[in-house]
């Protein structure tokens, strides 16, 4: 899903994003490292797209380094102040390493998946909606 006019696609430091007219928000993740900082404003930029409301999230995955476990802490605390459920379209293999690594101790505070066509992500995101 691409961005159209009267819907454009908002640039962050860590992924672009785009909300379609249903309210999923769909994000291109990019490749700089994560850290508390760049999370807590791509939080902040997520709530300002949204409207400080909870949307379901399409994420299409890039390979980024492996965040300090500080980072991954927070980002995992992060996600159910801001998203309903999140869906992960990447290469096989890299959306379960990602799950690995978000996820090694506790598991997700929202339904996730991971999937290697958009469309199917799509679908499964609708029922929270």
């Amino acid at each position: 899903m691409l961005a159209t006019n009267d819907r454009p696609l908002i640039k962050g430091e860590i992924a672009d994003y785009w909300l379609d007219e249903e309210g999923i928000l769909y994000s291109y993740s990019k490749n700089p490292k994560r850290t508390v900082k760049n999370i807590s404003e791509n939080v902040a930029l997520v709530k300002q797209i949204t409207g400080n409301k909870k949307v379901p999230l399409l994420i299409y995955l890039s390979n980024s380094p492996v965040p300090d476990k500080e980072t991954r802490r927070y980002s995992t605390e992060q996600l159910p102040e801001i998203y309903k459920a999140m869906a992960m379209v990447s290469k096989p293999g890299l959306a379960q390493f990602i799950l690995n690594v978000l996820f090694k101790f506790k598991s997700p505070l929202i339904p996730t998946q991971s999937f290697s066509d958009d469309q199917q992500a799509r679908e499964w995101l609708k029922q929270f909606l």
